[in-house]
């Protein structure tokens, strides 16, 4: 059986994370994607620590099954090769600031005449529109004017950024389930089209209990610690040596989590948490009574109580801790592959388990310009021109003799 996309050529233009996430995710799939750098550096990612062998291992995690074409696009005949790939290509992916690619000739208007099943997505800081389109935007930018980090951390705090590039991956994921939905049209009416979506906007879309909040009450979200909004119990709770998360958020699971995880039923007839809006609205006293009685135990015990009382719970994980869980590891989160300059190497399993061939890790990130030769030649250029784009600096490969 193949690979949902196999067969589909994928022109990514895309550095750091946002960009890449989406190209990475179109080649799991089984796109074949070739990603376009600048040299000597790449992409600004290859230079992330830890490097081994010179290759970046972040690099590494967010850029496997592509290909690496390293050319010089401010050049005419540099230009004219990924004008011609773009001519070739399926989809097309590119997070440069608005206006960039159009100045290359390869913005969507110029393309898509010539190549009008053309699917192409745009990702950038604030969106191709509005008074903030020619901003640059990373995604703490993003985290910070979508709301973000102002309801994260813990009350009376600074603003807190979350703990992962969330922004970033959001406007990755976004633009993934956009060029899907464009390429499916495009199976069907054979025109494809023009997608866009922004770090700002795709993380702003994630909000959604507080955009019913707001605009249903006013509500404006405040930061809560690990605390739920409309839940409670529902936080991480401190256990004698460390923390442990509990969502004990209907009645039938609270009097379970009273009686049979706490040995605690007098909660049960406490005025306080007689519903769970009125526990959400004591939660203060709520934590205080809960860990009194877990602190007098490990996290392992009470997640073993929980279990055994059905009430869903676990532990508050060090990232150290969660690859050696048993459970991660029957999920196959982390494989092992040859990386040709890295040698073996771990990245992560597909997140999403099929019955069918979904996606594929077949090939490890390229170092810079490994492919450029094949993707030229490729082209139905001969081999003397090719020596020559090499030695007129036109093309790269770091690791050619």
């Amino acid at each position: 059986m193949a690979l949902p996309l196999e067969g589909v050529r994928v022109l990514d233009l895309t550095s750091v994370m946002a960009g890449p996430y989406c190209s990475m995710l179109l080649g799991d799939m089984g796109a074949d994607v070739i990603k376009i750098e600048s040299f000597p550096d790449g992409d600004t990612s290859r230079g992330f620590v830890p490097q081994i062998r010179g290759e970046s291992y972040c690099f590494t995690v967010l850029n496997r099954n592509k290909r690496s074409l390293a050319i010089d696009m401010k050049s005419a005949k540099g230009r004219d090769i990924v004008q011609q790939l773009a001519k070739r290509a399926d989809i097309i992916t590119e997070n440069f600031r608005p206006g960039v690619v159009k100045k290359l000739g390869l913005d969507y208007e110029s393309l898509h005449l010539a190549n009008p099943g053309l699917v192409y997505a745009s990702m950038s800081g604030f969106g191709q529109t509005g008074p903030y389109a020619g901003r640059g935007g990373y995604d703490i930018i993003a985290q910070g004017m979508s709301g973000i980090m102002m309801m994260t951390g813990e009350p009376g705090g600074r603003p807190a950024k979350v703990g992962i590039a969330m922004n970033d991956i959001a406007s990755g994921v976004t633009a993934l389930y956009a060029i899907l939905g464009a390429y499916i049209s495009r199976l069907r009416s054979g025109q494809g089209q023009y997608v866009e979506t922004s770090l700002l906007e795709a993380g702003l879309a994630w909000s959604q209990w507080e955009f019913g909040a707001f605009f249903g009450a006013g509500e404006l979200p405040a930061p809560m610690g690990t605390r739920h909004r409309r839940a409670a119990p529902y936080q991480a709770y401190r256990t004698s040596d460390g923390y442990v998360t509990v969502g004990a958020n209907n009645e039938k699971l609270w009097r379970a989590f009273c009686e049979q995880v706490c040995a605690s039923p007098h909660w049960l007839s406490d005025p306080r948490y007689a519903s769970n809006a009125l526990r959400v609205q004591h939660a203060d006293a709520l934590q205080a009574d809960i860990e009194a009685v877990f602190t007098s135990h490990p996290t392992a015990h009470w997640v073993e109580a929980l279990d055994a009382a059905a009430v869903p719970g676990g532990p508050v994980y060090s990232y150290q801790q969660v690859f050696n869980d048993p459970h991660v590891k029957a999920r196959a989160m982390v494989v092992e592959m040859e990386h040709p300059i890295m040698g073996t190497i771990k990245t992560f399993g597909s997140p999403v388990k099929s019955s069918g061939e979904l996606v594929s890790i077949r090939r490890a990130a390229p170092w810079l310009g490994q492919h450029s030769e094949e993707i030229v030649r490729s082209l139905g250029i001969a081999e003397d021109e090719v020596k020559s784009l090499f030695d007129e600096a036109i093309i790269f490969d770091r690791q050619r003799v």
